[in-house]
C-alpha cells in the first residue's frame, strides 16, 4: 500500500489525538455525577446500536453478489431499504411518539435482528424482506433514540445545554471510533478467520441484542403525544402543521435533507471517483481513514459546542467547505489528465482524497449540531414524526439517484450534490435570520408585558 495513505491517516490521528488530549477549561464542562452516569448509559447504548450498523455495511454488496446477484437485482434490493425507510418511516416515528420512545428502540433491535437473520437466505424474496425490514430499523435509529434521549435529558431536569456534550460523544464514539473497530472485525470475521460474509450479520445481531438487554433494563419510557383518542392521521396533520406553521423547523427540514441526500450519494460515489480507471485503491483502509475524519470533526464539534459557539452561524461555513469538497471531481477531471489503467491511485485521485476526508470532517461536525438544532426547534409532542418527515425527500432523493446511477456521468452527480450543499449554507443562513427575529420579538413581548402597570 503507498505511503500517501499512511501519511494521511497518521496526520489525521495526530490531529484527533492533539484535540482530544488539549483540551482546556474553556472545552470541558464540569457536570454532576447523575448526569455522567445517564450520559454513558446512552452512549453505550447507542455504540452497541451502531457497531450492529456499521458490522453490515462492509459485506452488504459483496454477500449479495456472493449468492449471485448482478448490479441491477443488488440495486433493486438497496432501493428497497430507502424506499421502505421513506414509506414507513413517518409511521413508525408516529408509534413512536404515541406508543412510546423505548419501545420503539427495542423494536429497532427486534427488526434489525430479523434483517440479518434473512442475509443467511440466498433467496432473492427473503433478501428483500430483510432490506424492507432494514429501512424500517433505520428509520427507528435515526429517529426513536434522539427523541428518547431529548425527552429524558429534560425530564431529569438537565441542563439544555448539556444536550449537546451528549451528542458530542455519542458521535465521536458511535459514529468514529465504533465504525472503525467495526469495519476491521468485521474483516476479521469474513476473511482472516474464515468465516465467510455472513458472519459480519452474525455478530451485528448479537451486539444489537445486548443493547436491547440494557435498554430493557435501564431505561424507563417516555412519550410524546400519548392522549388517547389521536389516530395517525391525526399525528401526521399536527406534525405537519407544525412544519407548515414554523419556518425555521421547515427549513431545518430542507437543510437535513440536503446534506444527507449528498451525504448518502457520497457514499455510492466514492469508490468510482477515486478509482476510474480500476486504480488498485485500499478500500478497507480509506473507509477507515474516512471515519477517523469524522472523529476529527465531532471533537472539534464538542469544542464549538462547550464554548456555546453559535451552531446556525458556524454551520454555514461548514456547508460551504462541504460544497467546495465535493466539486472537487468535477474541478481534477477538467484540469487533471487522467491516470493509466491499473495503476495505483492518481495525483487528481490524492487530491479528491484529501477533499473527501475534509467533508467527512465537516460530516462529523453536522451530526451533533443538527441534533443540537433539532433539540431547540422541534416541539416534543411530535419529535419522532417530524424527524421521519424530514427523512422523506432524503429517501426519495437517494433511490431516484440510485435508480438512475448509471445514467449521468459521476462528475454530474458530484455537481449536483455540490449545488446541493451551497443550497444549504443559504438556508443555514436564513435559519439564523429567522430564529434571531424569533428571540427579538419574544424578547419584546416579555419586556412589554412587565411594563405593562397592574390593575388597579
Amino acid at each position: 500500500m503507498e505511503v500517501f495513505y499512511y501519511l494521511v491517516f497518521g496526520a489525521l490521528s495526530a490531529v484527533v489525538a492533539g484535540l482530544e488530549l488539549g483540551k482546556s477549561g474553556k472545552d470541558r464542562v464540569a457536570t454532576p455525577t447523575a448526569f455522567n452516569a445517564f450520559k454513558n448509559n446512552y452512549v453505550l447504548v447507542y455504540s452497541l446500536m451502531m457497531s450492529g450498523d456499521w458490522l453490515q455495511g462492509p459485506y452488504v454488496y459483496y454477500l449479495y453478489s456472493q449468492y449471485g446477484f448482478d448490479k441491477g437485482d443488488i440495486g433493486r434490493l438497496f432501493i428497497a431499504g430507502f424506499g421502505s425507510s421513506m414509506l414507513f418511516g413517518t409511521i413508525v416515528g408516529s408509534l413512536a411518539d404515541k406508543q412510546g420512545r423505548k419501545r420503539a428502540c427495542i423494536t429497532y433491535c427486534i427488526t434489525y435482528i430479523l434483517s440479518c437473520i434473512t442475509k443467511h437466505s440466498p433467496q432473492y424474496r427473503v433478501l428483500m424482506i430483510g432490506r424492507i425490514l432494514g429501512g424500517v430499523a433505520t428509520s427507528l435509529l435515526f429517529s426513536a433514540f434522539e427523541s428518547w434521549l431529548v425527552a429524558e435529558h429534560n425530564k431529569r431536569g438537565y441542563d439544555p445545554q448539556w444536550l449537546s456534550i451528549t451528542f458530542s460523544k455519542a458521535i465521536f464514539l458511535g459514529n468514529g471510533l465504533i465504525a472503525i473497530i467495526a469495519g476491521l472485525f468485521a474483516n476479521l470475521l469474513a476473511d482472516n478467520l474464515g468465516f465467510g460474509p455472513v458472519a459480519p450479520f452474525d455478530a451485528a445481531a448479537c451486539f444489537l441484542a445486548i443493547g436491547m438487554a440494557i435498554i430493557m433494563s435501564s431505561w424507563s419510557e417516555n412519550y410524546g403525544d400519548s392522549s388517547e383518542g389521536k389516530d395517525l392521521i391525526a399525528q401526521f396533520k399536527g406534525a405537519a402543521k407544525a412544519i407548515a406553521s414554523d419556518e425555521k423547523i421547515a427549513l431545518l427540514g430542507a437543510i437535513q435533507s440536503l446534506f444527507e441526500g449528498s451525504m448518502y450519494t457520497f457514499v455510492f460515489l466514492w469508490t468510482p471517483a477515486l478509482s476510474p480507471n480500476e486504480e488498485d485503491i485500499p478500500h478497507g483502509f480509506i473507509f477507515a481513514t474516512f471515519m477517523l475524519s469524522s472523529m476529527l470533526g465531532s471533537s472539534i464539534a464538542s469544542r464549538l459546542l462547550a464554548r456555546k459557539m453559535k451552531v446556525e452561524g458556524y454551520m454555514q461555513i461548514v456547508f460551504s467547505v462541504s460544497a467546495v469538497t465535493l466539486f472537487l471531481p468535477v474541478a481534477t477531471s477538467l484540469l487533471v489528465p487522467p491516470s493509466v489503467k491499473g495503476n495505483g491511485i492518481s495525483f487528481a485521485g490524492s487530491l479528491q482524497l484529501l477533499g473527501f476526508c475534509t467533508f467527512e470532517s465537516c460530516v462529523g461536525i453536522f451530526w451533533p449540531s443538527i441534533m443540537k438544532m433539532r433539540s431547540q426547534y422541534i416541539p416534543e409532542e411530535a419529535r419522532s414524526t417530524i424527524m421521519n418527515f424530514f427523512r422523506i425527500p432524503l429517501n426519495l432523493f437517494v433511490c431516484v439517484v440510485l435508480y438512475n446511477v448509471n445514467a449521468f456521468p459521476i462528475t454530474v452527480m458530484f455537481g449536483m450534490c455540490s449545488i446541493f450543499l451551497f443550497m444549504a449554507a443559504i438556508l443555514q443562513r436564513r435559519l439564523m435570520v429567522v430564529a434571531d427575529l424569533h428571540k427579538l420579538s419574544t424578547k419584546a413581548q416579555e419586556m412589554t408585558g412587565e411594563d405593562e402597570p397592574l390593575n388597579p
